[in-house]
């Protein structure tokens, strides 16, 4: 009986283990992705010198990679060929993760105008941490926090 329940305890903590591990792999996978879309951002920029505006609006005006139907995100940066395929987070439902974009124009969010438009783009759901996600860039302006709305955020403006 012993022996069994040692067995059963070393179980749990084995399945544990895992469980982190792949949520930790997730993670990795989630940064891998927006680093890849930041990519695309900057090769639109420097191609058209803005970033791509709001076209899926699937979240409250922000575009949201594979939100709970395989759409489009971002569609310029595919469009162009800057990315061949949706980036989708590996957990993605229909109400719960994503990636999110939006481009605010000059002034947005109360940050200062001569520095131009400039987008947002975030990560709702890291698994491994607690919000914010310890790597995340984080990007403010003085009247709006993103890092307080998402675990990742990051934002760039067009000047």
């Amino acid at each position: 009986m012993v022996v069994i329940a040692i067995i059963g305890l070393l179980a749990s903590v084995v399945l544990t283990s895992v469980s982190f591990a792949r949520a930790k792999t997730r993670d990795a996978r989630r940064l891998s992705d927006v680093r890849q879309i930041q990519i695309a951002l900057d090769l639109y920029y420097d191609k058209y010198g803005v970033y791509p505006g709001n076209t899926d609006n699937d979240y409250g005006g922000w575009d949201t990679g594979c939100f709970g139907v395989s759409d489009s995100f971002i569609s310029p940066l595919e469009a162009e060929g800057f990315i061949v395929d949706t980036p989708c987070d590996p957990t993605i439902t229909s109400s719960v993760g994503g990636y999110l974009y939006y481009r605010y124009s000059a002034g947005g969010g109360g940050c200062n105008v001569s520095k131009g438009a400039f987008y947002v783009l975030g990560v709702r759901d890291m698994e491994s941490s607690s919000m914010p996600f310890p790597l995340s860039p984080g990007f403010n302006c003085p009247s709006r926090n993103w890092q307080i709305e998402f675990e990742w955020v990051t934002g760039k403006f067009e000047k």
